[in-house]
């Protein structure tokens, strides 16, 4: 299996778009990365490649694989046999042709695949007539093959054993014109590719719009022509009223032509085909159409995921409903006004065997539906406990159901936390932890303000005890300057009196008795320091208790934060 669908992870903002409008319910593989966001890859083995991701992606994350590359590359060695698709014209209005042009003068062999859809609606026509095939789905679209084949494998006996107008045109190419030369079609649609590595007829896939980019990249101008021209000279047949098929009921349209008495019901559009499929599956036999004609897309392969149109749906239906009046005034009948036998079928009749225009089909094992038993572990993961919870179905997971996201959780395609119950259960379960947190914060700040204003008392304190220890330190200085000034005395006195007399020794003793008591209030204002230290020792204490205090009333409370959170 080819990875058609890739995923650019940076882009990817699990936005969910594209699991809502896939309609493949396993081909999305949702997770969880480290940092929190959601990435949605593909999940190729189930993908049908419908390419409605692609479509509404608004964030440029998914985008598809053809080989316009590599068919380009191979085109400078090998004559390449082109394919153009009736869709080309819806398109590309104007530059259908000069598209054509430019791959012919690179040696291309061209052809028409509205002549392959003429031969596949023969081959219908005839299978049913014969009663080759009962009550059958049209398989046109490769997109509705894959999901048949990977979903409701039931339906493949239903499935229309003729091939697609593509494969028609290459089987005819192959066999009938004996052409060998590597094979590439040129088509507005993704799933193509699933087709040709399924049947082997062709070579490559050129989308419409990896086609426009590769003439971008290399400034290749493509002429414009007028749109009401729809003639070209293909290197075979043009395709006659084949070529509307790739509007809604175009199948339906080319069998009513021949026989407007087969029962035919019509359907189109990823939100309406599949579920009807699903339902088609649960109907009795008796119930279903003789041809259930139906496309992947809305409004056709002529807005399909590869065209790369701006062309609006009533542009490409006009657009059609020419190529129609064109196609009818080129039909040729045995009788008058058409209605004789049709003789393009009459060459078919003459020319081809129908079963080289059968195919088979390779069904996929469906995987298990898990039971409600099974399923109850993943809804109490999801946080649904009640029926009204796992019957919420908004919708937000991009699944249709809260089911089917439990179901997609127990394949391993999802996760609980996708889920936006779980999500409002965890925020809210957050939110109560956070109010709690909130309310222990609030008893802290109490605590931390009352041991705030006892430290602003003892601030205080220490404050007063610094002045006192400023100014009894100011009058230790004072005293001590005194002390020297009447040392200095005394030097001075003993130096100028080599000789003391009575007199002179009197003198000595009165300075030395002052200095004695300048030195007792010394000793009184160092005493008073002492004290002054010590109260400053005391605060100091103090402001340590509370500090221990503090800190151990946040530990705690980080203690029983912490439990807290191994506890959510």
């Amino acid at each position: 299996m080819a990875d058609l669908i890739i995923v650019r992870p940076d882009k990817c903002v699990g936005c969910n778009a594209c699991v809502r409008a896939c309609p493949a319910t396993e081909a999305n593989i949702t997770k969880i990365l480290e940092d929190g966001r959601f990435i949605t890859s593909v999940n190729n083995e189930r993908c049908i490649a419908c390419g409605e991701c692609v479509k509404v992606c608004n964030h440029g994350a998914r985008e598809y694989i053809d080989d316009t590359e590599a068919a380009m590359s191979r085109m400078n060695s090998d004559k390449l046999v082109i394919l153009a698709s009736p869709s080309i014209k819806a398109v590309f209005p104007t530059q259908w042709k000069g598209i054509l042009d430019w791959f012919k003068k690179k040696g291309c062999i061209i052809y028409d695949i509205g002549f392959g859809a003429d031969i596949c609606s023969w081959a219908h026509l005839r299978a049913i007539q014969n009663k080759k095939v009962g009550n059958i789905i049209t398989q046109p679209c490769p997109a509705i093959v894959k999901y048949i084949e990977t979903y409701q494998p039931k339906l493949l006996p239903n499935l229309s054993p003729i091939h697609s107008p593509t494969m028609c045109e290459a089987t005819y190419v192959r066999k009938y014109l004996r052409r060998n030369n590597p094979i590439a079609v040129l088509s507005p649609c993704i799933a193509k590719k699933n087709e040709i590595m399924d049947t082997g007829l062709i070579e490559y896939n050129i989308t419409y719009k990896k086609l426009m980019e590769y003439f971008d990249k290399n400034d290749i101008r493509i002429p414009t022509n007028s749109a009401q021209d729809l003639e070209y000279p293909f290197d075979d047949q043009q395709g006659q009223l084949g070529s509307i098929y790739p509007r809604p009921g175009g199948l339906r349209d080319n069998l009513w032509a021949f026989d407007p008495e087969i029962n035919v019901t019509t359907s189109e559009g990823v939100h309406r085909i599949y579920p009807e499929l699903d339902m088609y599956a649960l109907m009795p036999e008796f119930k279903h159409p003789e041809v259930f004609d139906i496309l992947s897309c809305e409004f056709g392969c002529n807005i399909g995921p590869a065209s790369g149109t701006n062309q609006t749906v009533f542009d490409v239906m006009t657009t059609m409903k020419e190529v129609e009046k064109n196609a009818k005034k080129r039909r040729k009948t045995s009788g008058a006004f058409n209605r004789g036998e049709d003789k393009l079928y009459k060459k078919f009749d003459d020319e081809l065997r129908l079963a080289d225009f059968m195919r088979n089909y390779r069904p996929q094992k469906p995987t298990p539906v898990p039971t409600d038993k099974q399923l109850e572990s993943v809804y109490e993961l999801m946080g649904k406990y009640t029926e009204a919870d796992r019957t919420y179905n908004c919708h937000a997971c991009g699944h249709k159901s809260c089911r089917e996201m439990a179901i997609s959780i127990y394949r391993g395609l999802n996760t609980p936390e996708n889920c936006i119950v779980h999500a409002k259960n965890v925020l809210l379960a957050r939110h109560s932890a956070l109010q709690e947190q909130h309310e222990k914060l609030a008893e802290i700040t109490s605590e931390c303000l009352a041991l705030s204003d006892k430290l602003k008392t003892d601030v205080d304190m220490i404050t007063e005890n610094m002045s006192n220890i400023g100014e009894a330190n100011s009058k230790t200085h004072e005293r001590a300057g005194v002390v020297n000034n009447l040392l200095q005395n005394v030097v001075t006195f003993c130096k100028g009196n080599p000789t003391m007399d009575a007199g002179s020794v009197q003198q000595l003793i009165g300075i030395l008795e002052t200095t004695i008591k300048a030195f007792g209030a010394l000793d009184e204002n160092v005493t008073k320091t002492a004290e002054s230290s010590q109260l400053i020792t005391e605060s100091v204490n103090q402001i340590t208790q509370l500090v221990e205090q503090l800190n151990e009333t946040l530990h705690k409370t980080n203690e029983s934060s912490a439990k807290k959170i191994e506890t959510e």
